[in-house]
């Protein structure tokens, strides 16, 4: 599961890039190490139907099953203190944290987020699997120099629910990309999944454009020998 990834080029290059034709970012510094449930830039379609960069929240919506039982076993939890427990009001209530990869795009929950206008792509230079082994984050990238790449994303617009409680109910657009299996690089640290990484803008343009049948083909490892281990035991990439 990748949770860490950076983006340290300009806004010129990502524009021109995924051919984003508005930029609502503002002044874009680089950003070395991006978190989940924090704003970072991605390429959308935006409701009026412009393709624009702008910043958007790590995490898409978790199921409704998975809200439910955590909320049922935060219930069990209160009442075998013997705390009264509203459970509508609970599960109202029940952070959800987000989900920042989809990797199982035939589930139900997925499918309303697959058409082409909920689609998005995330610049990124490179990004961090954690190996167990050595408990170290191990960043990878296509290039010594970290060129520009884009993973392929989904998005929502104007979410309404509780990340955390002491923060409560929030509104936020929000995105997340798609996983697939691991190519051999990241499959040495990471076996179980890797980024579905887009490189050549035509890639972009079939999965910002395409009917889903055709777009689902990007759903694929990168080949092996794509990638390079560019750095280890650092939470941030700060090479630019």
């Amino acid at each position: 599961m990748c949770n860490l990834y950076s983006m340290t080029k300009g806004q010129a290059a990502i524009i021109a890039m995924a051919r984003a034709m508005r930029d609502t970012t503002g002044n874009l510094p680089p950003l070395p190490g991006i978190f989940p449930d924090y704003p970072a830039p991605i390429v959308r379609s935006a409701p009026d139907g412009v393709r624009e960069l702008a910043m958007v929240r790590w995490g898409m919506p978790s199921s409704k099953r998975a809200i439910f039982e955590a909320a049922k076993k935060r219930a069990g939890k209160l009442e075998a203190k013997g705390k009264p427990v509203d459970f509508d009001e609970l599960l109202r209530m029940e952070p959800d944290g987000g989900t920042t990869n989809v990797r199982n795009t035939s589930s139900s929950h997925w499918k309303p987020w697959l058409g082409v206008g909920s689609r998005c792509v995330v610049p990124l230079t490179s990004f961090s699997e954690f190996d167990h082994g050595t408990k170290q984050d191990v960043w990878f990238a296509l290039a010594p120099d970290r060129p520009l790449a884009f993973f392929a994303g989904i998005w929502t617009p104007q979410w309404t629910g509780v990340r955390k409680i002491k923060t409560g109910m929030e509104t936020a657009d929000l995105f997340a990309f798609l996983t697939t299996e691991p190519n051999r690089e990241v499959g040495s640290i990471h076996p179980k999944a890797m980024p579905v990484i887009l490189t050549e803008p035509e890639e972009i343009e079939t999965w910002m454009t395409a009917p889903w049948e055709q777009a689902k083909e990007l759903q694929r490892p990168l080949t092996d020998g794509a990638l390079l281990e560019v750095a280890r035991g650092v939470k941030k990439d700060e090479a630019v």
